[in-house]
């Protein structure tokens, strides 16, 4: 038994904590999250070192102009630079997943780097996928909050169109 059991067991009659309900409750916040943010499903590059094209899938669960899938962008494997941002005029409600292509993506072959969503409503998605033009992308899962400082750097969107 660890010492969170022993708390918890300790606790219950006042916080009515278990270790079950947490598990529960933190893996239905991690679906609700899901649910509503935007997701990398495929990235494919082409084009030469220093001006790449992107073309990215991505599933959101657009409803209209008032939930949709606003952005995706390249960023730096630490997060700290913003390097590329392709803005998206309007929701995909009709059409999902859908792949939209951008550049020019100025980076190196084996510059690994890091592609994500942003949802105007709810921010990043948490599967991105990261890697290199050199030996490909893969998905990975990140903090919803990483590197969320850029959602502020331009360009942004300026506005929805459907």
């Amino acid at each position: 038994m660890n010492l969170v059991s022993i708390l918890c067991s300790t606790l219950l009659f006042l916080t009515g904590c278990n270790n079950d309900d947490n598990r529960n409750q933190e893996e239905s916040q991690v679906e609700n999250n899901i649910a509503v943010t935007a997701q990398i499903i495929s990235v494919t590059p082409s084009g030469t070192s220093g001006n790449f094209t992107f073309s990215v899938g991505i599933s959101s669960p657009d409803t209209g102009c008032d939930q949709y899938a606003n952005w995706w962008e390249v960023i730096s494997e630490d997060g700290s630079t913003l390097i590329y941002r392709r803005i998206l005029a309007h929701s995909h409600v009709d059409e999902q997943p859908f792949i939209r292509s951008g550049g020019s993506v100025a980076i190196t072959t084996d510059q690994i780097v890091i592609v994500r969503a942003h949802m105007n409503t709810s921010g990043y998605g948490t599967t991105v996928f990261k890697g290199s033009v050199d030996n490909g992308f893969v998905e990975e899962t990140l903090d919803q909050d990483f590197a969320e400082n850029l959602a502020s750097q331009q360009p942004l969107p300026s506005g929805c169109a459907f």
